[in-house]
């Protein structure tokens, strides 16, 4: 028996998709999903097995134009991402066609791909017609020479299969790099941190979109096989912390009923999870917040 494993990088611009590819490729929700951009912070790893193949999922935060330290360490973090990869997967969304942030990453792909394998996927093909999207391949295809091309829709779940059969075929033969019932290798703690990040950012996304921050301060395994989660949430000024908390508490507690409840099926087990708001002006200037959330401070340096 032949076993293959390796590392895919999956890129694009935010809300490519890259995020719900991964959670569609490893058949759970590891990475968040939301509406609003840049919400993937960490390279966070899903592992998917496809035949004897083990597929190690790197989702890089999406590629932008930096301009804050947090702003940069992410993008540091994506390219990052793809230059560990065995094979980069690049995502671009079918309506929104060649943008301005894809001819940027074309021109980064010149040097991150060479010496491994860059797979072309464009997503969210339900959107236009397929002329539209052969055009599209074509115009891509003649920018850089792309190892292969899928049009797939990772919301519906379309052309997913045969992406994911081709990548374990593609990936060097070995042996696997995780327990084949390992679906993460984030931390426990950072994934129930994401889930809380998700939730307030659903509700306050129009808000508080990138000012706050959830880190899990404590985490205590019960004799009765349930866990007590503590987190706080952090955000910039005092009142951001009445936004948080909202009338009567009304938001905390419904942010924290809709996070226990996630992490509660993703554990499967009973949580109790606390949480508290606390105002720190500059947390995003601070290097341990960028540890928890799997960044590098430095890479945030202009």
């Amino acid at each position: 028996m032949t076993t293959r494993a390796g590392f895919i990088a999956l890129i694009g611009e935010p809300n490519a998709g890259k995020s719900t590819l991964l959670n569609r490729m490893v058949g759970a929700k590891v990475s968040i999903v939301t509406h609003k951009v840049q919400t993937t912070r960490a390279r966070i790893r899903g592992v998917a097995m496809e035949g004897e193949a083990q597929l190690v999922f790197v989702d890089t935060p999406g590629l932008f134009k930096p301009r804050r330290r947090l702003d940069r360490a992410m993008v540091a973090a994506a390219w990052g991402g793809a230059a560990d990869a065995d094979i980069v997967v690049l995502l671009v969304e079918a309506h929104r066609g060649v943008t301005e942030g894809v001819e940027r990453i074309l021109e980064g792909l010149e040097e991150i791909g060479q010496g491994r394998k860059v797979a072309l996927a464009i997503n969210k093909i339900d959107r236009v017609q397929p002329g539209h999207l052969l055009e599209l391949a074509k115009d891509l295809n003649a920018r850089y020479a792309f190892a292969e091309t899928f049009m797939i829709s990772a919301e519906r779940g379309h052309g997913v299969e045969d992406l994911r059969k081709w990548l374990a075929g593609e990936l060097p033969e070995g042996p696997w790099l995780y327990p084949e019932d390992q679906i993460a290798d984030l931390p426990m703690r950072m994934i129930a941190a994401e889930m809380t990040r998700e939730k307030l950012t659903l509700r306050l996304h129009q808000e508080l979109p990138y000012q706050m921050t959830v880190e899990t301060e404590s985490w205590q395994e019960r004799k009765d096989g349930s866990a007590r989660v503590d987190q706080i949430i952090y955000v910039m000024r005092d009142g951001h912390k009445g936004i948080v908390l909202g009338k009567g508490g009304e938001t905390i507690k419904a942010v924290s009923q809709a996070a226990r409840a996630e992490l509660e099926e993703f554990l499967d087990r009973k949580v109790h999870l606390f949480l508290q708001v606390k105002v720190r002006p500059n947390w995003l200037e601070e290097s341990e917040r960028y540890s928890e959330m799997g960044l590098d401070f430095k890479d945030g340096n202009a």
